[in-house]
């Protein structure tokens, strides 16, 4: 009987988190199911199971088609992986960036006058 592989490292190793420790944390905050169901870090990953990511603003859908357990050059992740994800999800990422949509970290408050300043200069700047 073949084994899995956890989760956060097949995550991790097919690059749709920059490091393990996003990947466990995404794991443990709820962030990653399989049948809707959220999963734990240590979760094995079986070939053929759907996972959904919800990284804001979009939510990924893949299917594993490899278990790797090494992370892997950016050319081999689409043998380990199918994108389900659908198209519109990819839209709304695509219109937010044209559309001039600013993020701002929780909890550090309304910007300044002058970073208001700084950041109208910017949206003049850009739309040039």
């Amino acid at each position: 009987m073949e084994r899995g592989i956890r989760i956060d490292k097949w995550l991790w190793a097919v690059r749709i988190f920059k490091t393990r420790s996003l990947a466990s944390e995404a794991c443990r905050s709820g962030k990653v199911k399989i049948l809707d169901q959220a999963v734990k870090p240590s979760h094995e990953v079986k070939l053929d199971e759907v996972i959904t990511v919800s990284q804001s603003p979009i939510t990924k859908t893949v299917k594993v088609i490899a278990l790797i357990g090494n992370r892997v050059s950016a050319k081999l992740v689409a043998g380990a992986m199918e994108d389900l994800t659908p198209q519109e999800e990819y839209q709304k990422l695509k219109l937010m960036k044209e559309t001039n949509f600013e993020f701002r970290e929780r909890g550090i408050g309304r910007p300044t006058k002058r970073e208001r300043r700084e950041i109208e200069f910017l949206k003049l700047y850009l739309d040039e």
